[in-house]
């Protein structure tokens, strides 16, 4: 089935609750840009469908000169889900004269560097043991994924 996005709208609070709950364990983030925890069902962002269904949510700040992507879930993996909604944020950040976009992944998210590096994206810095300083303002940050420990954020950038 096609996928189609559109912008996350107030019927969509729910959903988009539902989805950062299961794939983020609630829907408070830590967004590195601001160093602080954001509750994420309150940002901007897109909602992806399939056949009326939640395909996937994207989440960003809009800052100064870029914009930071804060959460990418795609509910149905593999279907073009997470493509789409980069797709529409990056469409977005071109619309408003923005020079890039951003985000952070974790050093054990190796499925998602892959997807980013396909996409663009490019490596341009390490935030060493910054899940360690994360878990201080949320404790529910694993230690560990999939026999990976989780210790570093991985900053990539898309130049627009």
């Amino acid at each position: 089935m096609a996928i189609s996005v559109r912008p996350i709208g107030p019927d969509d609070t729910k959903a988009v609750a539902r989805v950062l709950s299961e794939s983020w364990g609630g829907t408070t983030v830590i967004a590195l840009g601001r160093g602080e925890l954001v509750d994420a069902v309150e940002l901007p962002g897109f909602v992806a469908e399939s056949g009326g269904e939640v395909a996937g949510v994207l989440t960003y700040f809009d800052r100064d000169g870029f914009v930071e992507i804060v959460t990418v879930d795609a509910v149905l993996p593999g279907q073009g889900a997470g493509r789409a909604l980069l797709d529409a944020v990056r469409a977005l950040a071109s619309e408003r004269g923005m020079a890039r976009l951003t985000l952070i992944t974790t050093n054990d998210n190796t499925r998602a560097l892959r997807f980013y590096q396909r996409y663009g994206f490019d490596l341009v810095a390490l935030h060493r043991n910054a899940a360690d300083e994360a878990r201080e303002l949320k404790p529910a940050i694993p230690a560990e994924s999939d026999g990976i420990p989780i210790r570093h954020y991985l900053e990539l950038e898309l130049a627009l």
